[in-house]
């Protein structure tokens, strides 16, 4: 029988790898903390709220107009000033001393927070075709590790004082951009000069159009779950979630996503292919937020999880892995920060669709509204992962 050989990563992978990874675990650090830590401004619940959107809200902005650098200057370049940008956010948002500082170092933070979708373009560029969707769902499980150590190292930090944690993740930036001077390879291709207007056509194709309402479709519906998941197992009366059910919830979809984007994404897409793995990974989903709406015991409920988490897993790194292959080498950067761009406004807007839907209709309409989304998502994208339709864009 032949030996089958694994095809070696390649070179450079690693290190943008890592770069996201670090730049995830400073995240990490912040976002479970800094709602208690804007409590000490005299913070509310709804300005804390949108404390949030504001990082989002610069992210859709930033996103696309950093991709478009990157494509004409490299990505490497774009890649550092983020990282330095999240180390000033950081930084500012620790050296607070009113309210409005922190709006300003969450603006500051989400507008250089375009760096994954930069970085997923330089895997795009070095990434052969049939490796791409496994190295993009590789990717995929540095948001894992980001959520697995950087609430751990933002608690010890917070040992220290309520401002620790957030020096600790500007140095984390800091010294990661330093090392990214040094080690981070340029990936972008030499590509000749092409007229602006032909390549503003090409960046935004119907095909990709589409990929960006599936991607705010799908963020959308992801993040009004994510909203409402606790308050919903709370209220529910099969369940009566604590706070600490919760959390135990998320860490199973958590581990979840790092295990089918780090382990099952690259034999899954040799066999089936992107096209088809994101329209079962968004069928997957449907059905795990359907199935979810209606769940009254823990059985029903593990397995709207686990399809949700596995259908998630497939469907994210499959769809920016389409998104590379039909952009234009040359605005493939834009593209994929036009995706960035659209599910930072479904993270906006999810959370407060699911919180009007709980308060005003029921508990479980977020769910089955979801559901009715990501049905809806796939019928935007299911004639354009079409081989022979895909082939004609």
């Amino acid at each position: 029988m032949a030996k089958h050989v694994r095809a070696p990563m390649p070179a450079g992978y690693w290190i943008i790898w890592t770069t996201v990874a670090l730049d995830l675990v400073g995240f990490g650090i912040i976002v479970p903390i800094l709602g208690h830590y804007a409590e000490e401004f005299g913070a509310n619940g709804f300005q804390v709220g949108l404390m949030f959107a504001t990082f989002s809200v610069a992210q859709m902005i930033f996103a696309p107009i950093l991709g478009r650098v990157s494509d004409r200057i490299g990505r490497k370049p774009v890649i550092i000033f983020s990282l330095v940008g999240t180390a000033v956010g950081s930084v500012v948002t620790g050296a607070a001393g009113a309210l409005w500082v922190l709006f300003l170092g969450r603006a500051i933070d989400g507008a250089s927070g375009a760096s994954v979708a930069v970085a997923q373009g330089a895997v795009a560029d070095i990434a052969p075709p049939d490796q791409r969707a496994k190295l993009m769902g590789m990717m995929g499980a540095a948001f894992g590790v980001g959520f697995v150590v950087g609430p751990a190292l933002g608690g010890l930090a917070a040992l220290g004082g309520p401002h620790v944690p957030f020096y600790v993740a500007g140095a984390i930036a800091g010294i990661n951009a330093i090392v990214a001077i040094f080690r981070l390879p340029e990936t972008k291709p030499a590509t000749t000069h092409v007229r602006v207007k032909v390549e503003r056509r090409g960046a935004l194709s119907p095909a990709l159009r589409r990929f960006a309402i599936v991607g705010f479709l799908s963020s959308l519906g992801f993040a009004g779950f994510e909203a409402t998941f606790s308050l919903w197992g709370k209220e529910n009366v099969n369940f009566g979630f604590t706070s600490g059910t919760a959390s135990l919830v998320f860490v199973f979809v958590g581990i979840t996503l790092v295990a089918v984007q780090g382990g099952l994404i690259g034999p899954l897409t040799a066999q089936l292919g992107s096209r088809k793995l994101l329209r079962v990974g968004l069928s997957l989903v449907a059905v795990g937020l359907l199935l979810l709406s209606v769940a009254t015991s823990w059985v029903v409920l593990l397995i709207a999880l686990l399809l949700l988490s596995v259908g998630q897993g497939f469907a994210s790194p499959s769809g920016s892995s389409l998104v590379a292959e039909l952009a234009p080498v040359e605005r493939r950067g834009e593209a994929l920060g036009y995706q960035q761009s659209t599910a930072a406004f479904g993270r906006i807007a999810g959370p407060v669709l699911a919180g009007v839907l709980f308060d005003q209709i029921g508990i479980s309409t977020p769910f089955a509204v979801s559901g009715v989304l990501m049905v809806a998502a796939i019928a935007a994208v299911w004639s354009v992962t079409r081989p022979t339709l895909v082939a004609a864009e």
